[in-house]
């Protein structure tokens, strides 16, 4: 490194330091694009199956009315509420998320992370969150979603 008249060798270093930190910081900015892009592009995808099934889009249902949406469980877990046992399903489909919740269950099968399914069911609001109890719902393999 070459240095300027009168720098001493602590200002050499806190320059290298400050040129390595922002090629590091770089290289995170670039791969948060590429994550965000990503998320973006399985978003579209998980608003054009929920399209083809002729669900509506969990940001666009109206509170308190009836709607059928599809999308993919980012979480399940165990929930007792009011000391009743519920299975608590966060559902996502490229719009917004819905907590799908079963009262009285402590298990369903087939209701795990990463599995598509279309719930059917009254939206209402709690808390700011989308919730909707107990709704009909359909398994989804990959080919059906």
């Amino acid at each position: 490194m070459v240095m300027a008249p009168g720098a001493s060798d602590s200002d050499a270093s806190t320059a290298a330091a400050s040129v390595g930190s922002n090629v590091g910081r770089g290289r995170t900015a670039w791969w948060s694009k590429v994550r965000q892009s990503t998320v973006d592009l399985d978003a579209v995808e998980l608003r054009r199956r929920a399209v083809s099934r002729g669900a509506t889009a969990v940001a666009e249902c109206p509170i308190g009315e009836r709607c059928t949406v599809v999308g993919v469980l980012r979480a399940v877990t165990l929930r007792p509420r009011e000391g009743v046992p519920a299975v608590v399903a966060e559902l996502f489909d490229g719009s917004a998320t819905v907590n799908v919740v079963w009262l009285g269950r402590r298990r369903i099968a087939g209701i795990d992370p990463g599995r598509s399914i279309s719930a059917e069911g009254r939206i209402n609001e709690r808390n700011g969150a989308r919730i909707m109890f107990n709704p009909r719902y359909e398994l989804l393999r990959g080919s059906d979603d």
